[in-house]
C-alpha cells in the first residue's frame, strides 16, 4: 500500500493560520491508496470503471482476455479424463485367475480325500497342488503389474490436475478486482489495450476513513497517547473551516526535522514527531487538504 501526500503551499497555510484560533499541530489529510496492477498479460476486454467511481472490495471491475488460457485448461481436462478412463479394471482382469484358483483348490481338496481312501495317487495330488501354486504366483504378478500401472496413471493425472489448477489461477487473475472498498482516483488503461503483468490499471483510495498526518514537538508528545480523541479542523480557505472528531492511531517512534510546509505551535522547534489521526469523512475532506489539530 502506498501513502501519497500532497504538499500544501506555504502561503495558503500562512493565510489559514492568521484566520484561525490557536492550534497545537498542523498537517495535511491523507488516505490509504492502492495501485491495482495487472496480474496477467493480454488484451483488456472489459474495463468500464471510471475515475471517481466507488468500488467494493473484491468486486470485478475489468477482465483481461482469457481465451487462450481457457482452451489450454479445456485440453488438459480432456487429457486427464482420457487418462483416468484408461486405468485398468483390476477386479475384472484378475477375476478369471481367482476363479481358476478356487476351482483348483476345490479339486485339490477332492484329490486329498481320494488319496486318503486310496482312489488317487500322490502324483495326481502333487500335480494339482503345483497348479494351484502357479496360479497364485500368476495372480500376485498380475496384481503387482496392474497396481503399478494404476499408480502411474494416478500420478500423471495428479500432475495434470496441478496444471489445470495453475491455469485456473491464471484465469482468475485475468479478472481485475479492487482489494479495498474505495474510490477510483486514477485510471491508467482503457478497454482494448494490451497490458502486461505488473502494469498499473487503477489507483484506489479509501476516502471514507481518512486521516491527517500532523507533527508535534517532544514537549507536546508527553500530553498525547494512542486512542486519545482530539479536534481536527479542516481548512478550506476563505474562512471556511469545519471541525471533526479525530482519534490518534499512530505515533512515530523516531523524530524528524519539521517539514518545510508545516508550521508547529513553536516555530523554533526543529525536531518533531509525526502523528496519524483518524477522521470519519463526511464527504468534504480531500487528500492534500490542510488541517490543524487542537488537543
Amino acid at each position: 500500500m502506498k501513502k501519497f501526500i500532497y504538499t500544501v503551499a506555504i502561503a495558503l497555510l500562512a493565510t489559514a493560520c492568521n484566520n484561525s484560533n490557536e492550534f497545537d499541530a498542523q498537517g495535511s489529510f491523507e488516505a490509504t491508496e492502492i495501485v491495482v496492477s495487472a496480474e496477467a498479460t493480454g488484451k483488456i476486454l472489459k474495463f468500464d470503471i471510471e475515475e471517481g467511481a466507488f468500488v467494493n472490495k473484491d468486486c470485478t471491475v475489468g477482465i483481461i482476455d482469457t481465451t487462450q488460457l481457457y482452451l489450454q485448461r479445456k485440453q488438459l481436462i480432456a487429457q486427464q479424463t482420457a487418462l483416468l478412463s484408461s486405468r485398468p479394471d483390476i477386479k475384472a482382469q484378475v477375476a478369471s485367475l481367482k476363479e481358476q484358483i478356487t476351482k483348483q483348490k476345490s479339486e485339490l481338496k477332492r484329490f486329498e480325500n481320494m488319496l486318503r481312501d486310496g482312489a488317487a495317487t500322490q502324483k495326481q495330488y502333487d500335480d494339482i497342488d503345483a497348479q494351484v501354486r502357479i496360479l497364485e504366483r500368476q495372480l500376485e504378478a498380475t496384481l503387482s503389474t496392474l497396481n503399478k500401472n494404476t499408480a502411474t496413471i494416478n500420478e500423471n493425472a495428479t500432475a495434470l490436475e496441478a496444471q489445470i489448477a495453475l491455469l485456473s489461477d491464471q484465469i482468475e487473475k485475468c479478472y481485475i478486482h479492487s482489494p479495498i472498498n474505495g474510490t477510483v482516483l486514477v485510471k491508467y488503461a482503457e478497454p482494448g489495450e494490451l497490458v502486461t503483468m505488473g502494469k498499473p490499471l487503477i489507483k484506489v483510495a479509501d476516502l471514507e476513513n481518512i486521516y491527517i498526518r500532523a507533527y508535534f514537538t517532544s514537549e507536546q508528545l508527553a500530553d498525547i497517547k494512542l486512542g486519545d480523541s482530539v479536534t481536527v479542523v479542516a481548512d478550506f480557505g476563505n474562512d471556511k473551516r469545519y471541525d471533526y472528531e479525530g482519534k490518534i492511531v499512530w505515533i512515530a517512534s523516531e523524530c524528524e526535522f519539521t517539514p518545510k510546509n508545516i508550521q508547529t505551535k513553536e516555530s523554533r522547534a526543529n525536531l518533531v514527531y509525526a502523528v496519524k489521526i483518524a477522521v470519519k469523512n463526511d464527504g468534504r475532506l480531500k487528500i492534500g487538504l490542510a488541517g490543524e489539530v487542537i488537543l
